[in-house]
């Protein structure tokens, strides 16, 4: 699952001791382990070796050049949102002709960006955005290689905020309607019908709504490859991980005791339910994990400033804040929480720990039982690997965490922490 354990009592990921990396680099301080993102990207690659497929790693999970230029190392291609991921993953090695460009927002510079540099294929989000590309393409004197993306109305039963596969949602064309749309888009003259794609949404932990999915889409995308010659059937992302790992709980075989219903969704039983489906088609199959990848990869580690007890509450005030990992204010997303060194005493308590951001909703968890850390103490926030710094702000004039990558027993600083003057820099010229 990842590569972070306990260790003669301290916190270590891989062979690195995390307690030296927060005493050496200040926090707050993200830490990847690479051991776990190869581990994740080779299971998952190798439990779709039955079909001619290509993993396309969503880069909004974890932008930092470092991951992507060990993913682009692996053969990775990306899934990518903006023009200015798609500079990302180039800068970083990665081959924008593995590159597929999602999103219902894409603007004229960001198609003519993309064209220019060869992408696989856009994945096209609404008919007006279709009409837009051929517009665009045709101007360029170039043909736009496109999947459309269709929304196949299945509920994948996850956050709100991350399902994107039903009818309410603003992502892709009504099922109904693909057909005729492709049947109309086969005239243009500057597209390329190249694929179809689909994505029902993130952090999925049940295998159900997947199956629902592919069978549903499948005869489509069949259909689709008779008549107008598509080459990849694209499934998507959303494989959920596991955030609760107990990692502090003392057991070993935590994993044992889970109940059934409480067990996560493994790549294993993933593939054996989506493979046998997808085979038949011979078509290509794009597949986009993000989370799943690099989700348990990472830490973010922090402080303990103060304790303060209320009559109602205990709470641990730490250096870290929303603006460093937004996920629990804007997903109400659970992260266990650890001490870098083990308490001796075992002892426990039900506290809020909270940053130092100027919001009620600044917090990290609520009336949670955890390790009673005291002020001074380090901690990790478990599972920040996907969503954490990509998602960071310098809200409150917090400048940027640094980001460290470990490769056994090798600490490499990938970003480093943002100063005061770098904050502000870009305003300067207007003082």
């Amino acid at each position: 699952m990842h590569d972070f354990h306990y260790q003669d009592g301290s916190l270590y990921c891989e062979g690195v001791n995390l307690e030296s990396l927060a005493k050496e680099h200040a926090t707050p301080l993200y830490v990847y382990s690479s051991a776990t993102i190869h581990s994740h990207y080779d299971r998952l690659d190798s439990s779709l070796e039955e079909l001619d497929h290509q993993i396309e790693y969503a880069v909004k999970a974890n932008s930092n050049l470092s991951i992507l230029k060990l993913l682009a190392e692996k053969g990775s291609g990306f899934d990518i949102v903006s023009a200015g991921e798609l500079y990302r993953v180039m800068a970083a090695g990665g081959d924008p002709a593995k590159c597929t460009f999602a999103g219902v927002g894409k603007t004229r510079e960001e198609i003519k960006y993309a064209l220019k540099h060869q992408i696989y294929a856009f994945n096209v989000e609404s008919e007006a955005e279709l009409r837009f590309i051929d517009e665009i393409a045709s101007k360029m004197d170039l043909i736009a290689p496109v999947a459309i993306r269709v929304n196949p109305n299945v509920d994948a039963k996850t956050h709100k905020y991350i399902s994107t596969g039903k009818s309410e949602n603003k992502f892709g064309i009504e099922f109904e309607a693909v057909e005729a749309l492709y049947e109309s888009a086969s005239h243009f003259t500057n597209i390329h019908l190249k694929g179809i794609q689909m994505h029902i949404g993130s952090q999925l932990t049940s295998v159900k709504p997947f199956i629902e999915a592919v069978e549903k889409v499948a005869p489509l995308a069949a259909k689709l490859k008779e008549r107008h010659g598509i080459e990849f059937f694209s499934i998507g992302g959303g494989i959920g991980i596991v955030y609760d790992t107990s990692l502090d709980s003392g057991r070993e075989d935590w994993w044992t005791h889970k109940k059934d219903e409480d067990r996560p969704l493994t790549v294993n039983q993933y593939a054996k339910e989506v493979v046998p489906r997808l085979k038949k088609l011979g078509l290509k199959i794009l597949l986009e994990p993000g989370r799943f990848i690099v989700g348990n990869a990472g830490v973010l580690l922090s402080t303990c400033l103060y304790e303060k007890r209320g009559n109602a509450k205990t709470f641990k005030i730490v250096d870290a804040g929303m603006n460093d990992l937004i996920r629990p204010a804007l997903y109400e997303g659970y992260h266990e929480i650890v001490p870098l060194k083990q308490n001796k005493s075992h002892s426990h308590a039900i506290v809020d720990v909270v940053g130092p951001i100027c919001e009620t909703g600044d917090f990290f968890c609520q009336d949670r039982e955890v390790a009673n850390f005291k002020p001074g103490d380090h901690i990790a926030l478990m599972s920040c690997g996907a969503y954490g710094f990509t998602m960071a702000s310098t809200y409150n004039s917090r400048p940027l965490a640094a980001e460290i990558l470990v490769d056994q027993d090798q600490a490499s600083v990938i970003r480093r922490r943002q100063t005061y003057e770098e904050m502000i820099d870009s305003e300067r010229e207007a003082l």
